[in-house]
């Protein structure tokens, strides 16, 4: 952890709340205090409140009630530019730079005037990339550099504002190890110069390395705040997934014996995100994707499903070998419901009955040929029924359904067109808790039928309650393949985080 001292007070919030219209309470009543020249960690599950946050203090969003006191001062931001005036940056995950321009042209972007080729530009840029400690080319383009430089142009841009205080967001999410390091060793070079830094992170080793003062997040509260120094790896852990376990029950009379291999995969590799993956998955199976945000887990269900035509490797169901392409995946018996079912995995207004029928028209159409609507709308009925989806009929749109039974209209296109693979990316992201029950129930039933199941999900208490075995993914690897009854929560946890012996190593228990 780093050693240092922190000054006077930079940033304080005191009892902020933030309520959205829908009734949605992310923050309730959390304090924080940051202090001049310090690196605080914030950390949290996903949904724990971080971002929201971060857009109340940056000037994003007003908060509900609360009070956010800058240098001393009490401050209502007009808007984030009111906060960049003020000395307060955000660099973002995904670095909003421009990649048609220099580096010099993005760390100025925001000034005026014939300035890109003046002799006080280039030498205010050596200055700022000698107080960095990393040194860029100023003429270089943008589009041409990796991801981990353009994370240190994105510092630039913020010291050539004159930013008092940086909040990083996920800032190493994406980034190789080398990477990830420079920008490590950046933070903690401009924080002895003076720069203080909000860190937030889903890496425990970086925030106990780099941080002087942690505050965790849990379901809009701040549970925990304390210096680094008092803190250990398993004290983290424990506040980050503190929570009382979902409430779903094991099918009555256990789960029976995995069959046959329906799903085999073998030196999955692609462009972004997937690096020598292999696994199979038997009937009856339901395999857990657990890992942090950009570990990779989604654009593995993307590989195997040929949604990446840029992916290598052999994926196989039921012994037959795929094509590279969606409409192979799904001829030979394979389901996706994706994480994005607004955008990829509905029509939104189009009727249900529409949506129900579409992986199956075939079938359902005389001969294979011609629709009939009469069948299709019998199966959205249908659906309506089984799965408890609160909709006036199948005429409805899902685009006036609620999060949870949108769900299950993706559920349902699958469903009655029999397929033995399926392949869940985040399928209770952004449900309610009664709508999410019954869809984990929905995913037991598949396997209890005898299908193969995938599921990728950053919430690991939610994973363990239905998986029945859990595949750890870091940096787009399977490090360990263990048995979700004889795992906990804090243990994935630890095996995300890279952290405990033999972690970055693949572990088949």
């Amino acid at each position: 952890m780093r050693e240092g001292t922190a000054g006077e007070v930079l940033l304080e919030l005191r009892n902020v709340t933030k309520r959205f219209g829908n009734g949605t309470q992310a923050l309730r009543g959390v304090d924080l205090v940051v202090r001049r020249g310090a690196v605080h960690g914030l950390v949290g599950a996903n949904g724990a409140g971080k971002s929201t946050l971060i857009k109340c203090v940056s000037g994003v969003q007003p908060v509900t009630s609360g009070t956010i006191h800058w240098a001393g001062e009490e401050r209502a931001w007009k808007d984030p530019g009111d906060a960049q005036a003020a000395g307060l940056a955000t660099i973002h995950q995904h670095v909003p730079l421009v990649p048609t321009l220099s580096a010099l042209e993005n760390v100025f972007l925001w000034r005026r005037g014939p300035w890109r080729r003046t002799a006080g530009m280039r030498a205010e840029f050596a200055r700022l990339v000698e107080r960095l400690g990393y040194d860029i080319d100023p003429d270089v383009q943008v589009a041409s550099l990796p991801i981990g430089t353009r994370q240190m142009i994105a510092i630039l841009q913020s010291l050539a504002l004159g930013a008092q205080l940086v909040i990083m967001d996920e800032p190493t999410a994406s980034l190789s190890e080398a990477e990830r390091r420079i920008v490590l060793d950046a933070v903690k070079r401009l924080a002895a110069d003076g720069t203080t830094f909000v860190f937030i992170s889903h890496f425990l080793d970086e925030i106990l390395e780099i941080t002087d003062h942690v505050t965790v997040l849990r379901d809009g509260r701040a549970l925990l705040d304390e210096p680094t120094a008092t803190l250990t790896e398993e004290r983290l852990v424990q506040a980050i997934a503190g929570r009382e376990l979902l409430a779903v029950e094991a099918a009555a009379g256990g789960e029976r014996p995995p069959g046959e291999v329906l799903l085999d995969v073998r030196g999955l590799n692609a462009p972004v995100g997937v690096r020598d993956v292999s696994f199979q998955v038997r009937a009856g199976e339901i395999v857990g994707l657990a890992g942090l945000l950009g570990s990779g887990r989604s654009e593995i269900l993307d590989a195997v499903f040929g949604a990446d035509r840029a992916a290598s490797g052999v994926v196989e169901v039921r012994g037959e070998r795929l094509k590279r392409s969606p409409r192979a995946a799904v001829a030979a018996g394979c389901a996706y419901v994706p994480e994005d079912r607004v955008n990829q995995g509905l029509h939104p207004d189009e009727p249900l009955w529409k949506n129900i029928s579409l992986p199956d028209l075939e079938r359902s159409a005389l001969r294979r040929f011609l629709p009939q609507e009469a069948r299709e709308r019998a199966t959205a009925q249908r659906a309506i029924e089984e799965l408890g989806i609160v909709a006036s009929g199948p005429d409805a749109l899902p685009s006036e359904l609620s999060g949870g039974n949108a769900q299950k209209v993706v559920f349902a296109k699958w469903l009655y067109a029999d397929k033995s693979v399926w392949l869940l990316d985040e399928p209770t992201a952004g449900v309610d808790v009664g709508a999410k029950a019954e869809i984990l129930q929905l995913v037991r039933r598949l396997a209890a039928e005898g299908r193969a199941v995938v599921l990728a999900c950053s919430d690991f208490d939610e994973l363990l309650s239905v998986a029945t075995r859990v595949l750890v993914v870091r940096g787009g690897r399977v490090v360990h393949d263990l048995p979700a009854h004889d795992t906990t929560e804090e243990q994935l946890i630890m095996l995300a985080h890279g952290l405990g012996a033999g972690s970055r190593e693949v572990v088949h228990v």
